[in-house]
């Protein structure tokens, strides 16, 4: 497969740092993105051959310049509000693949729902190819498997803690959406006070209060598998972390960038008195969206996807074989017939 250019909006963030990485180490050259030039020239000393365009979601002609010569575009600016629409229709403009990391449950419903527009231009729009999103519907799916439709759905989510990025910060604060659920197969808002319950997670987490807490989980796999229920709850200790001003953002615990922040992401998928698991765990949520988004774009530029147009990760590709291309010593997944653990003879991320 030939090597060509990736562009990364946002590229002077944090997961966007570990984004432009991950494609630099797969050998595509980044097109660095952006509104802060201070910023994104330090993210191009970092990438020797990469290079620096600055364009601001508002500004369309900027973006048009800026997204020249590439063959996708990796949108990881939050808020996604404020991002998503005009980047997804440059995409367009410039017949591009888009993806995005968003955790936003409206963002990634709009996406979605520009299947049309996106076939039509023959590229490919997959909204939340990230942790929150593309993760989860891909375990759901490798679960689901044969089935052709389930009870529920339910996603149970473990972080010993959260240090929150500046666009996590902001997107709290901007984000007024309700959030939904799915009942009897509908979207819904979620109750409010929103249900709680109790999670028992493998080890180290072990039986965690939960509260629901539902993202773009919920909106990527509906949008494909059929369930009557789906639901997502978080353990407290990182929501006490999100809501404390004064939690201070990521830092790095070792050399590869990430921080020490352990995860366990869990779906339970039931059809009637049978009931399915996949769980993936690792380190540090904001690295872990990297390979995930940068596999993505890898399986579109080579026709491993199954079709162009607005889809979820888990209706593109083949969930299983994405799963494990992803497993590495910084993230283990557990499939029903997969054992768990890293993929034997694969270097750090890949």
């Amino acid at each position: 497969m030939s090597r060509s250019e990736i562009a990364v909006f946002g590229a002077g963030g944090h997961t966007a740092a570990f984004v432009v990485g991950e494609l630099a180490r797969r050998g595509w050259t980044p097109i660095l993105v952006g509104r802060d030039p201070a910023r994104l020239e330090a993210a191009g000393a970092a990438h020797p051959g990469s290079h620096v365009r600055i364009a601001s979601a508002g500004d369309a002609g900027a973006l048009d310049r800026a997204l020249r010569g590439a063959s996708a575009v990796i949108n990881c600016a939050g808020p996604f509000a404020d991002t998503a629409a005009p980047l997804v229709e440059a995409a367009l403009r410039a017949r591009i693949h888009y993806l995005d990391v968003t955790a936003e449950q409206a963002v990634a419903l709009a996406g979605l729902e520009r299947h049309a527009a996106a076939e039509e231009a023959g590229i490919a729009v997959i909204p939340a190819m990230a942790f929150y999103g593309g993760l989860g519907d891909l375990l759901a799916t490798a679960a689901m498997a044969d089935w052709t439709g389930a009870d529920e759905i339910r996603f149970g989510i473990a972080l010993d803690g959260w240090r929150p990025t500046r666009g996590t910060r902001m997107t709290g604060q901007r984000n007024m959406a309700r959030r939904l659920v799915v009942a009897d197969g509908r979207l819904e808002p979620l109750a409010d006070p929103p249900p709680t319950s109790t999670w028992t997670f493998p080890a180290p987490f072990g039986a965690q209060a939960m509260v629901a807490v539902p993202l773009s989980e919920i909106v990527t796999t509906w949008h494909h598998l059929k369930a009557g229920a789906i639901t997502t709850h978080m353990n407290l200790a990182p929501l006490q972390d999100l809501r404390d001003p004064d939690t201070p953002g990521p830092a790095a615990a070792d050399a590869s960038g990430r921080s020490s922040q352990r995860f366990i992401l869990e779906v339970a998928v039931r059809a009637g008195d049978e009931e399915r698991r996949a769980t993936a765990r690792g380190r540090d949520i904001y690295a872990t969206s990297a390979p995930l988004v940068c596999e993505a774009v890898e399986r579109v530029l080579d026709g491993r996807a199954r079709r162009r147009g607005a889809g979820a990760p888990g209706e593109m590709f083949d969930a299983v074989d994405f799963l494990e291309s992803v497993r590495s010593e910084y993230l283990e997944i557990g499939l029903p017939g997969l054992p768990a653990g890293p993929r034997p003879g694969l270097p750090p991320g890949r």
